[in-house]
């Protein structure tokens, strides 16, 4: 039998915003951003009280469908604890449907709203590899997910089939001198929506030109940047999604014209360019203001944390 959380524990998770993929490590490659999602929980003596401020508020659902929630019964179980009742409280700053990783920031700040309820009590934590291989069982890929858990830039993979696949993620050092350009825009896509326009089979000319440029874009990343351009080309998915978010492909191909490393950020339709120089052209500039996109330089996201906190009251101030 799980053993019981005391009613009146609270902690706190704060994670963040990711960008998968990067051109051609499809599924793969992985960088977090500093723009971060916080979580509070508390143990109750029974129910379930959400409430969401800020990204999806008024949008999601209220009730123990939201993925918050699944995430932080799955953490539950996983540490073999319970909680008869529970209030969640989520502040996003990450923006819902735009390739910014909100769903694996939503599941990996749950789970590490667990460790940090967990924390205060005799049992043990998750540790960083489950909270990797718990998040990533949400997608059926890692590359958000571990980014979310582990901060920086990571490349992680797959190993064995369904059912019971295993995720793992390695941090890599990203170079200093790169600078990160995420361009937001208004409009919303669905990661499910994009997916299917992608081929069921690809040549083997176009397998093996990914393969180079993901090896290529690890090099580009960690050691020599001057490499980003030709790094970050893909042919496995970018021009498949293209017709389907074409703002976003003009301004891809605007910056690239500059020589500024600039990609999907996961399924789009927000950008991410990777430059060494420290602004980005006038003319992309001004086609991103023209289009709805808010384009602002960005550090790498640190890892999800979490802490206990005094207990929350009711009118979501802490007490």
């Amino acid at each position: 039998m799980p053993e019981h959380l005391p009613v009146g524990l609270a902690a706190r998770a704060s994670v963040a915003a990711s960008s998968a993929n990067l051109g051609p490590g499809f599924d793969s490659l992985g960088l977090a951003l500093d723009l971060y999602d916080e979580i509070d929980v508390e143990t109750t003596e029974s129910g379930l009280t959400i409430d969401v401020m800020g990204e999806g508020e008024g949008q999601v659902p209220l009730d123990s469908s939201h993925l918050v929630v699944r995430a932080i019964e799955h953490g539950l179980r996983a540490a073999g604890v319970s909680a008869p009742g529970l209030i969640v409280r989520c502040r996003n700053r990450i923006p819902h449907s735009r390739g910014l990783g909100s769903s694996a920031a939503a599941v990996v700040g749950g789970l590490a709203a667990v460790n940090g309820l967990v924390a205060q009590t005799d049992s043990a934590t998750l540790s960083r590899d489950e909270l990797v291989q718990l998040s990533s069982e949400f997608e059926g890929h890692p590359d958000n997910a571990s980014a979310a858990v582990l901060g920086g830039a990571v490349v992680s993979w797959t190993e064995g089939e369904a059912p019971s696949p295993r995720y793992s993620a390695a941090p890599l050092r990203l170079h200093p001198d790169i600078h990160l350009f995420p361009g937001i825009p208004q409009i919303r896509s669905s990661t499910a929506e994009t997916r299917v326009l992608l081929a069921d089979r690809v040549s083997h000319v176009d397998a093996r030109f990914n393969l180079s440029r993901a090896a290529l874009l690890v090099v580009a990343l960690t050691e020599r940047p001057d490499l980003l351009m030709q790094a970050t080309e893909d042919r496995l998915h970018q021009p498949q999604r293209a017709p389907a978010m074409p703002a976003s492909a003009e301004y891809i191909a605007i910056l690239r014209r500059y020589d500024i490393a600039a990609v999907l950020s996961g399924a789009g339709p927000a950008v991410i360019a990777l430059t060494t120089e420290p602004r980005l052209p006038a003319e992309a500039l001004e086609f991103a203001a023209a289009n709805g996109f808010a384009v602002e330089e960005m550090t790498v996201g640190r890892p999800v944390t979490w802490a206990p906190i005094a207990s929350v009251s009711n009118d979501g101030r802490l007490g």
